[in-house]
């Protein structure tokens, strides 16, 4: 556990995107999965994943680390002009396939307005800047983060990564000018926490779109990687803060001073 985490000093909310703010990966992989395949086929592999199998192996990563890996893992090496040509069809189908399938959810955006009323929000994902920008519009959330405050380890950084690397959340503190004690990450998967921990921030898992039948295991992982503690909804986590009080919930960890 982090221990005790200081709600008063808490300025922004650095949120996570997919499966977080809305829940896109089930989507996203349908569409990924078939891109991905295309990618296999083409470089002389023999894996083919389905929607579900590519989710329950690479959630939490983007489709350039996902293809390096399968890639790497049959032994074939991939030129980066190539691999680049696959991100960026992977990006187009996954994006048009989000904007038709994703919508508004109350019971996000309400909580989540609430909360940017009271403290800065920042969006802090694996995935590309357009990806999110049409994820945003879709969900009616783009006005809740503005350009300037949506960080995306595929676009924004000068070498392109993803999580669990670090470097997304350190690059939006740098640009944010808060330190890590001013912030407070929100994270549905386990590399995305890993990236918000390493980089020194307080991290909350949120498993309001994690499966039922995974959320117990994904709890219990994200628990163990050392997040302050678990909540199920953006209402809880708005509870949560607003709390006067040292709170008997999910998230022992966080309490005011």
């Amino acid at each position: 556990m982090l221990g005790r985490v200081d709600i008063r000093a808490i300025e922004v909310l650095l949120c996570d995107a997919d499966g977080c703010l809305f829940p896109s990966e089930e989507p996203a992989f349908v569409a990924s999965a078939a891109v991905t395949n295309e990618f296999l086929e083409a470089i002389g592999a023999t894996a083919r994943l389905g929607a579900e199998e590519l989710r329950l192996a690479t959630t939490g990563r983007n489709f350039r680390a996902t293809a390096a890996v399968l890639a790497e893992a049959e032994g074939i090496g991939v030129a980066p002009a190539d691999l680049e040509c696959w991100v960026e069809a992977e990006r187009r189908q996954v994006s048009a396939h989000l904007g038709r399938a994703l919508q508004p959810d109350r019971a996000v955006r309400g909580p989540l307005a609430r909360l940017g009323e009271e403290r800065g929000l920042a969006l802090v994902s694996s995935s590309a800047g357009a990806r999110l920008d049409v994820c945003l519009r879709a969900t009616d959330l783009a006005p809740l983060f503005p350009p300037a405050r949506r960080f995306s380890a595929e676009s924004s950084l000068p070498v392109p990564t993803s999580k669990p690397d670090p470097a997304i959340y350190a690059f939006a503190a740098e640009r944010l000018g808060i330190s890590a004690r001013e912030g407070l990450a929100v994270e549905d998967s386990v590399p995305g926490a890993q990236a918000a921990i390493a980089a020194g921030f307080a991290t909350v898992g949120n498993v309001m779109f994690v499966p039922w039948p995974e959320r117990p295991d994904r709890s219990a992982d994200l628990r163990r990687i050392g997040v302050a503690g678990v909540v199920s909804s953006w209402a809880e986590l708005e509870r949560l803060l607003a709390s006067p009080s040292p709170a008997e919930t999910t998230v022992p960890g966080l309490v005011p001073g």
